[in-house]
């Protein structure tokens, strides 16, 4: 290393430690806060201020196999994310992210940890025996929506589209019913996210910035709730819609691609509420094509008709997305929404993100907010490297204001540690503006494990 880069090196790693050491603080204010809240007025509703937990230091079946994982990506993902070719790198980070969520669900053993976890009183499979005609379900949803209702969902099936019961409920009528088989199929679909992630990136900016952040997004601590919450799922799926749009913008099939990120961002918004506002991010992906004045016809035609599709279809079968929304929001207030403090969770609900993202990503996104022409690639700046970060940080910039509209909204007062998920991944690729990135994936680890062995989260 240059004499002058190393001298430069030092002080840019303190500045890192510092973004790090800021979100550090921001957690110990919200638990401290909280706890004297909490235990003065009860109205956060959470057992562990800012997270839905309670504490309980244990160890279980996955402990080995999670401290394993994150010894072998710490050791050896930056080289292998470095010279693996592009489609295997792919499977390596979805397979290793499924390994890491997997043993972290599996600290709390089958049962407690993967199985239980929905079919709670508040959760999707206590609906699903009341789904025997699909149609006439539908038209009936919201008449169940309210707390006062005859009948009234569990809070989840209430909080959601139908579409969200619905997978469940298809799941069982596969013969794949109960919470082991819907366990599996959260945590398998939720751990291609950072695969999808990784799509995108290489799309937008470049395959360097994604080949660095793929150890980050594979150790991800926000894998405590995608094993296993189905937010993990419908992580996955906006993922996805966000990754094919990026194809497509940038010329790899766009019609095939367009016509199917369509149908995936009309499905995530059947999925839950909140993610309608991935159009943020989506905005943020038809801007960064930077490579043609014009669209081609083929997206312009096919991403609006792939997107109508899920929409089209539960309207013709009975479900209004916007009177459902409108009793959701009766009903969010109606119960622990409206005793949960707006002026501590406006702040609090930041402190969870930290948990899900990590001090990596604190870091990370200091980088994305300073120095515009920061490269990701290469000893030497170029051009091309250059414009590639700058739409690496469009891209993050995006999901943060996405992330920041739903905070201010109100209609995430806790629980973001897993209700923000979706947009939890895309903070992740600011990884990759780091330097001494194996301390960083370290930190990001620990965290997870810490997490996952003194306390037993709701998810």
């Amino acid at each position: 290393m240059p004499d002058d880069a190393r001298r430069a090196r030092g002080p840019a790693l303190r500045r890192d430690l510092y973004a790090a050491g800021a979100a550090a603080l921001l957690v110990v204010a919200a638990v401290l806060v909280g706890d004297a809240m909490e235990d003065r007025t009860g109205s956060l509703r959470v057992g562990r201020p800012p997270l839905l937990a309670t504490w309980e230091p244990h160890v279980g079946p996955g402990t080995p196999a999670a401290v394993a994982v994150a010894v072998a990506v710490i050791a050896y993902g930056v080289p292998l994310a470095a010279r693996l070719p592009w489609r295997r790198l792919l499977f390596a980070v979805w397979g290793t992210a499924a390994a890491w969520t997997w043993s972290l669900a599996l600290v709390d053993g089958w049962y407690r940890g993967v199985a239980e976890q929905l079919t709670t009183r508040s959760e999707y499979l206590r609906a699903v025996g009341r789904f025997p005609d699909i149609p006439a379900a539908l038209r009936d949803f919201t008449h169940h929506i309210l707390i006062d209702a005859p009948g009234n969902w569990p809070a989840h099936v209430a909080g959601h589209p139908p579409a969200a019961t619905l997978t469940f409920v298809l799941l069982d009528r596969m013969g794949l019913g109960g919470g082991g088989w819907a366990g599996v199929f959260v945590i398998t679909v939720g751990a291609t996210a950072p695969a999808a992630v990784l799509v995108a990136v290489r799309a937008l900016a470049a395959e360097r910035p994604g080949r660095r952040a793929a150890p980050f997004l594979a150790l991800a601590p926000g894998a405590v709730w995608v094993g296993t919450s189905a937010d993990g799922y419908f992580a996955a799926v906006a993922a996805w819609a966000v990754a094919l749009l990026a194809l497509a913008v940038t010329g790899h099939r766009p019609g095939a691609t367009g016509f199917a990120s369509g149908l995936l961002f009309g499905l995530t918004a059947y999925l839950s509420y909140g993610l309608t506002l991935f159009a943020v991010i989506a905005a943020a992906v038809l801007l960064l094509d930077s490579r043609r004045t014009r669209p081609p016809l083929s997206l312009l035609t096919l991403l609006p008709a792939g997107l109508a599709v899920v929409p089209a279809a539960f309207t013709a079968l009975g479900f209004d997305w916007w009177e459902a929304y409108r009793l959701l929001v009766t009903r969010y207030h109606q119960g622990a929404g409206g005793v949960r403090p707006y002026g501590y969770w406006v702040w609090a609900n930041l402190a969870c993100t930290v948990f899900v993202v990590g001090p990596a990503t604190a870091a990370g996104l200091r980088h994305t907010a300073s120095d515009p022409g920061r490269r990701t690639a290469g000893p030497r700046r170029t051009g091309a490297a250059t414009a590639g970060a700058l739409r690496l940080k469009v891209l993050i910039a995006a999901a943060l204001l996405a992330l920041l509209v739903a905070d201010l909204s109100g209609m995430s007062k806790a629980e973001t540690e897993r209700i923000w998920l979706p947009f939890a991944w895309w903070l992740l690729p600011a990884c990759a503006f780091l330097p001494g990135r194996r301390g960083w994936l370290a930190a990001q680890a620990a965290l997870a494990l810490l997490v996952n062995h003194l306390l037993l989260t709701g998810w």
